[in-house]
């Protein structure tokens, strides 16, 4: 006979003919191995959706960044973040570096961590969400929306500050972060110090406040260094032309 345990699990399970017939089948084999084989499905169907939702997209491990590559760039707080407690804490993260630093590596992966560790998320491009939602044509529909990007545990806001955004978008964006405030995390990466954040959102007057909310309980983590992706093209270069150097070489032999 099968102890309350499994009961309890079968309960949680929401299998519900099995909890009404307890008393009948508790004691035969296969009710353990059932329990088990729907717990086992029910995690692997919540993770793939989870990963699907999130929208990550392709990205490289963590453990290829090369430490030593940027002159500023502090690993023990990427390893703390890791480590997720900033989303128990309902902290925001925001990462602050030039283009091609790795900034969006980084919180690709800690995304992928969150994932993983059973919350949901969602990556987005300040663009795509600045536009979606200026798009929603009536209240209802920008309603619908406005949730979508205030539902998830974490909300990841890829590349604030590569474009520039009319005064409707900066509302929508402090709406956002009004929403999520203090009740979920958001991480942000910019390639602007926020001082220059009145040239991203011209005119709008909600930049101040939007920026103090953001910042407020926040991790920021600022990356200085040369563009990994020029150093990869550069260093691509130098191998291209050492074996062309090999190859004329070689051919006069």
């Amino acid at each position: 006979m099968l102890d309350s345990h499994w009961l309890d699990r079968a309960k949680k399970l929401q299998l519900h003919g099995l909890v009404a017939h307890w008393d009948n089948i508790a004691d035969l084999n296969w009710v353990k191995e059932l329990i088990q084989w729907e717990e086992i499905e029910r995690t692997q169907r919540s993770l793939a959706r989870r990963i699907t939702d999130a929208s990550l997209g392709a990205f490289k491990d963590l453990i290829d960044f090369d430490w030593d590559w940027p002159e500023t760039c502090d690993q023990q707080l990427i390893e703390e973040l890791m480590g997720l407690e900033f989303i128990k804490e309902k902290a925001n993260v925001i990462l602050c570096g030039p283009n091609g630093v790795g900034k969006t590596m980084i919180v690709k992966n800690i995304a992928y961590q969150a994932v993983m560790k059973g919350h949901a998320v969602l990556f987005t491009s300040a663009g795509n969400m600045l536009n979606n939602l200026a798009s929603q044509d009536g209240d209802h529909a920008l309603r619908r929306r406005l949730n979508y990007y205030s539902r998830p545990n974490l909300l990841v806001i890829d590349e604030v500050g590569y474009l520039s955004y009319s005064t409707r978008h900066a509302d929508l964006l402090f709406e956002i972060i009004n929403r999520r405030y203090d009740e979920k995390s958001i991480i942000v990466t910019t390639n602007r110090p926020f001082g220059e954040w009145n040239e991203i959102f011209p005119s709008a007057s909600c930049v101040v406040s939007l920026i103090d909310r953001l910042i407020h309980n926040s991790e920021i983590l600022n990356i200085e260094a040369e563009s990994y992706r020029l150093k990869e093209s550069k260093e691509k270069a130098k191998k291209r032309q050492e074996q062309r150097k090999k190859n004329k070489k070689d051919s006069k032999k």
